[in-house]
């Protein structure tokens, strides 16, 4: 059984805009940080943007500050990954994971993303931003 389905993903124009969900349990969305990673083709993961189970605190890459939002709505058991502005340099998987021993400090930093084991990883949902 997924304890993290996305959805979302699709083709987009440069400039475009989507939406990216993460439906979670309860549990999990009241006590772990959730987070979202990408990984392109023949490229090593990369930590996106992560939220805080306790203050809902966030953190993005450089990469997409300015131009990513993430929220978690509480009612719906969701976490989302709002992408406005959106390059071709975006395109990739886009996956969502969760960890109840990591902060949000260091949940996306590219020395956990490529050491620590997540608790809880999507599927994945594919991400094409082209003209």
């Amino acid at each position: 059984q997924l304890q993290l389905v996305e959805s979302g993903g699709g083709l987009v124009q440069p400039g475009g805009s989507l939406r990216l969900s993460c439906a979670a349990s309860r549990f999990i969305l009241d006590y772990y940080t959730i987070g979202w990673f990408r990984q392109a083709p023949g490229k090593e993961r990369e930590g996106v943007s992560c939220i805080g189970s306790s203050d809902g605190s966030t953190y993005y890459a450089d990469s997409v500050k300015g131009r990513f939002t993430i929220a978690r709505d509480n009612a719906k058991n969701t976490v989302y990954l709002q992408m406005n502005n959106l390059k071709p340099e975006d395109t990739s998987i886009y996956y969502c994971a969760a960890d109840r021993a990591l902060s949000p400090t260091n949940f996306i930093s590219p020395w956990v993303a490529g050491t620590h084991e997540y608790d809880y990883w999507g599927q994945g949902t594919q991400v094409t931003v082209s003209s």
